[in-house]
Order: C-alpha cells, then structure tokens, then sequence
C-alpha cells in the first residue's frame, strides 16, 4: 500500500449490517442546498420530474464550468433523455446494459486535504466510494448513500452540485456482459467521526491525503482529474475547500 494511505479498520463485527429495503438516512437540506443524512426513517422519493429537471440542469451547469467537458456532458444528458417515455429501458437501473446511471462521492475529510478512497473489491483498483442508482434519479443522495454504506460513516453532507461526470467501461463479469457506467460524482463531507467501516464491497478503505493524488501515476486518471479540480477550488478559496 502507498505510504500516503493512512488505513483503519474495524472489527468485521461492529460493521453494520445492509439498511432495510424500506429505510434509509433521512435527509434534510440546508438552505445552501447540501443534503445533511439523519437518522433511519422511511424517506419518500422526490418528485420524479423534479429530479430529472435538476440533473438537466446539473448537466448543463457542468459544460458551463467545464468548457473542455462540454461533450461529456452531452452524452449525459443523451441518456437522459432516455429517462422519458416512451424509452424502452430505464437509464437508472442497472438492467439497462448499453449504458446507466451511477453515482459517486468525492468524500473529503473535514480539513478538505484527505479523500476517502476503497480498494475495490471487483475492479481492485483504489477508487472513489460510490454504486447504481437502482431507480433512483436523485443522483445526490444515491452518492450520499452510497457514502454510508460502504464508509460506516454517519453525519456526512452532500453538496448539490455536480462535481465530475465519468463515462467508463466496466468489464464482462459472471454473467453480466460488459456494459457503460455514466458516473456523477458528487462532493460529500464527513463532519464527524472519521473511523470507518470496511463493508463486503471493498478489501480495504484508506484516508489519502489529496495533494500526493496530483503526481500519482498509478491512480485512476479520473481520481486524477477530480484531484486537480479539488486543488484548484482550495486555491480560489479556502472556504470552499475545508467547508467551515
């Protein structure tokens, strides 16, 4: 393991089990937008409009921001559209083999300087935390929980905005042919204890400080690009790095 990855683990029986299919961390939002997770109680969808309003939108802020990404985001928003009837397969569930929705998180410590990254345990490679939508469209609080369940953290925040888009290949495995993940990562923040948990889908978790991402040439290039994104937000303002 790299010496810049400081790891922690848990006793496999204080990891908590899978929520219930009928619950999971209610969610408030701030008046900025963030998403704050609370207690386990049943939570109701969001409008199904509402949602995919907001992701055309998020889309189409993002190519506003990132003036190189602009095709990114067209392919996104490509798919989107298959959300609407009359499509013929959902693009938020995983059954949908030419292509679906994921979504990620970019899990900062409190300070803003470390990322919270799993030895993935299908891909083995480090990786940002993150899984299938599953059906549902509102992408932040599928990373948000994603966040959760496979970190063992609690009181984490999730920031509204788009932060990456990803379209990569996963490979064939078993019986599910290879097939396009379109990833929306998303900013989320741990605000209390940082111990976490590792879960059945990673070999390992580790703290890695973000700085050392920017010259790693064995990481992933998009954990590379979000990287570099990261930095460049800290420079502009520090506020906008360590959240305070």
């Amino acid at each position: 393991m790299d010496a810049g990855i400081q790891a922690r683990h848990r006793n496999p029986a204080t990891i908590p089990g899978p929520p219930s299919p009928h619950k999971r961390a209610a969610r408030r939002r701030r008046p900025d937008g963030m998403i704050i997770a609370r207690s386990t109680v049943v939570r109701c969808s969001m409008n199904t409009t509402d949602a995919l309003l907001r992701l055309r939108r998020g889309f189409d802020d993002y190519a506003g921001r990132w003036s190189d990404e602009i095709a990114v985001s067209a392919a996104f928003c490509a798919l989107l559209e298959e959300a609407s009837p009359p499509a013929a397969a959902d693009p938020f569930v995983r059954a949908r083999l030419a292509g679906h929705f994921t979504a990620s998180a970019w899990l900062v410590d409190r300070s803003g300087n470390r990322l919270l990254m799993t030895h993935h345990r299908k891909l083995d490679r480090w990786l940002q935390l993150g899984g299938h939508a599953d059906g549902d469209r509102d992408l932040a609080a599928v990373a948000l929980k994603e966040a959760e369940e496979e970190s063992g953290l609690t009181d984490l925040v999730v920031e509204p905005t788009i932060f990456d888009l990803d379209r990569h290949w996963i490979p064939e495995r078993g019986d599910v042919p290879g097939h396009w993940h379109y990833d929306v990562r998303y900013v989320v923040r741990a605000t209390g204890s940082e111990a976490f948990a590792v879960g059945d889908e990673s070999h390992d978790l580790a703290w890695r400080e973000i700085a050392g991402l920017l010259d790693d040439a064995s990481i992933d290039p998009s954990i590379a690009r979000m990287a570099r994104k990261w930095a460049s937000r800290c420079a502009s303002s520090m506020l906008a790095c360590d959240g305070d």
